[in-house]
């Protein structure tokens, strides 16, 4: 049975983001607990697992990220959204389930699939041989070779583009400042059989704890599956429901008037794309500021709980950040000294992160733009 509670203010609702998303304070747990706690980290740019794990891990060293994708206690794989994840191994198993059925139709009904001379029987057979040869990380050219051997010059190179969305198959660290180079390799990873309804449920409870309460519409939005499969899924759980939102139970939501830390978020930080309602923490006019049509998000300042501006860093070390509207000097204070920290934290591996989308910064709404 479902317990209706009352439905929480938008303020509330940012409170509990930023609450579940071990934003509200750094929080003294591993690496492995807090991917957990935060459920899926979006990591399409490779620093950004480890620049999303410092803003919410105290005394964070990204030496124990490298230590758990290279142990495999984290994983990178395609998942939510058909894009890159960090998560846990056990969500891993899970969440692969649940989304096969959308990434097998990402890539065997998309047209260029469906022009290549190959059946969907023959792409599932040559995967068998691929799962076998990537027991041990493999790179690209390594596997097309192997495609090659069994198939010729048929579905070449696109049946690999569609084998490693819905494989099963994750990233394997080839080194680099974050782990992951530019070339990847991939590696087996062998999720069993499991029954994808009770997984699908599984995904939305485990949404649930990383960011709800939240709605039908946001968990769409999170996973891209479709609305009817979610709300079959929400029949095999025992939920409470706060109005339209729902949320796994005895949750609580804190006080809107909750203080909130000034954060330099990472680029694609799965809060800013985790709703269907992104106004819980992107104003509405910011919205396509630091969103772009392709879905290119913005490294972000949040200023009591919402995005405030952007930061980058800059040729000399130094970190830019724009506000886009006027902030208190105690604001400013707050992101100077993450902004100090931010420094420190990237001058051992990349201290200019995220340099070739510079681009964006022309046209944007500066109100007030600070350098520390």
């Amino acid at each position: 049975m479902r317990i209706t509670r009352m439905t929480p203010t938008p303020r509330q609702l940012n409170r509990a983001t930023l609450d579940r998303q071990l934003l509200l304070r750094r929080e003294p747990v591993d690496v492995p607990s807090a991917v957990e706690r935060v459920v899926a980290i979006q990591a399409q740019e490779t620093a950004s697992p480890y620049l999303a794990l410092w803003n919410r891990v105290a005394g964070f060293d990204p030496a124990d990220l490298d230590a758990a994708f290279a142990g495999g206690t984290v994983r990178k794989a395609t998942l939510m959204r058909i894009t890159l994840h960090a998560v846990t191994a056990a969500d891993h198993e899970v969440f692969h389930h649940a989304m096969l059925p959308a990434l097998r139709a990402s890539r065997l009904y998309d047209k260029r699939f469906k022009a290549m001379d190959i059946t969907v029987d023959q792409a599932d057979a040559l995967l068998e041989h691929v799962l076998a040869f990537a027991s041990v990380p493999r790179a690209k050219a390594e596997i097309e070779e192997l495609l090659h051997s069994h198939a010729g010059d048929v579905g070449q190179p696109g049946v690999w583009w569609a084998l490693r969305t819905y494989g099963g198959l994750v990233h394997a660290p080839t080194g680099g400042p974050w782990s992951f180079g530019p070339r990847p390799s991939y590696l087996a990873a062998r999720t069993g059989s499991r029954e994808q309804l009770e997984c699908v449920a599984e995904l939305v409870r485990r949404y649930l704890t990383g960011f709800g309460p939240a709605t039908v519409a946001d968990v769409n939005q999170f996973t891209m599956l479709p609305r009817g499969t979610i709300r079959a899924a929400l029949e095999l759980l025992d939920l409470e429901r706060h109005g339209e939102h729902l949320d796994v139970p005895n949750r609580t939501v804190p006080d809107e008037d909750t203080p909130a830390p000034a954060r330099l978020m990472a680029m694609w930080d799965s809060t800013l794309l985790a709703y269907a309602d992104r106004s819980r923490i992107i104003p509405p006019e910011y919205r396509k500021v630091v969103i772009g049509n392709n879905g290119d998000t913005l490294p972000t300042l949040l200023v009591d709980g919402y995005v405030a501006g952007v930061w980058r860093p800059l040729a000399d070390g130094a970190i830019e950040m724009t506000a886009f509207h006027a902030l208190k000097e105690d604001d400013w204070a707050a992101l100077a000294v993450e902004a100090s920290a931010v420094r420190e934290f990237l001058g051992d591996r990349e201290p200019q992160v995220y340099k070739r989308y510079g681009r964006w910064w022309s046209g944007l709404p500066a109100h007030d733009v600070r350098t520390v």
